[in-house]
C-alpha cells in the first residue's frame, strides 16, 4: 500500500477513502510532477454529471501572487499557498445551453435526437435547477480529485472557508458561474491528528424511509 507520493502500488478505493483526511499542513517545497497532475485531472473529469453536460469548471491556481491574494481572503489558511496544487471548483450554470450537442456527439444518432432536445427542455427557464445541478456536479468532482490524490500517496483539503465574492473577483468568475469550493492537494507535512469521531451506520442509514 502506497504511503509516499508517487510510489507504485496505488491504494484501492477503499484504502483511499479510509485514509483520506482534510490535511491542513503541506510541504511548501514539494511539487507534484506535472504528468501526475494532468493524469489526476483527466481521471477526475470522468465524474458523473446530469445529462453528461460536464458543468464543472476547474480553476487551477498556479500563480504565486494570486495564491497569496486568495490566502488573504481565506482566513490566512496556509494550505492555500503551501499545497502543491490549488483547484477552485466552479459550476457553469449555463453549460446546458453551450452547444449541448457536443455532450452526446459519440452517441448513436437516435439517442442524440432524444437526449439533446430534452437537455434544453429540462433546464430552460429553471435557473435554480441548473444551479443545484452545478453544485452537485462539483461535489462529485471534488471527491474524485481527493481520492485520486490519495490513491497516489498525496493528501488534500476541501475548503469553503473563504470569501466567495472576493475569490470570484480575483479569478474573474463569469456572471453565470458559481464557486462550489476549493481543493488543495499536495504532500502532507507531518501526520494529522486521529479522526475526531465517526457516527455508526445505525445513526446514518435508514431502510425504506425515516
Amino acid at each position: 500500500m502506497s504511503e509516499q507520493p508517487g510510489e507504485e502500488n496505488p491504494l484501492t478505493v477503499t484504502e483511499a477513502l479510509n485514509t483520506r483526511r482534510a490535511v491542513k499542513s503541506f510541504d511548501p517545497d514539494y511539487r507534484i510532477p506535472e504528468a501526475e497532475v494532468q493524469a489526476m485531472l483527466e481521471a477526475a473529469i470522468q465524474s458523473p454529471t446530469a445529462f453528461n453536460i460536464q458543468n464543472w469548471r476547474i480553476v487551477r491556481v498556479t500563480d504565486a501572487d494570486l495564491r497569496a491574494r486568495i490566502r488573504e481572503v481565506a482566513w490566512d489558511q496556509a494550505q492555500v499557498t503551501d499545497a502543491s496544487e490549488l483547484f477552485i471548483l466552479c459550476a457553469d450554470n449555463s453549460a446546458w445551453a453551450r452547444d449541448p450537442e457536443r455532450y452526446w456527439v459519440d452517441a448513436p444518432q437516435q439517442v442524440q435526437e432524444i437526449i439533446v432536445p430534452n437537455i434544453r427542455k429540462y433546464y430552460q427557464g429553471r435557473p435554480m435547477v441548473a444551479q443545484d445541478e452545478g453544485q452537485r456536479s462539483c461535489g462529485m468532482l471534488g471527491m474524485s480529485l481527493m481520492l485520486l490524490a490519495r490513491e497516489r500517496g498525496y493528501d488534500s483539503c476541501p475548503m469553503d472557508g473563504f470569501d466567495y465574492s472576493a475569490v470570484a473577483e480575483l479569478i474573474g468568475l463569469p456572471a453565470d458561474h458559481a464557486i462550489a469550493f476549493m481543493v488543495a492537494v499536495g504532500k502532507r507535512a507531518g501526520e494529522p491528528f486521529s479522526k475526531p469521531g465517526q457516527l455508526p451506520l445505525t445513526d446514518v442509514v435508514r431502510e425504506n424511509g425515516f
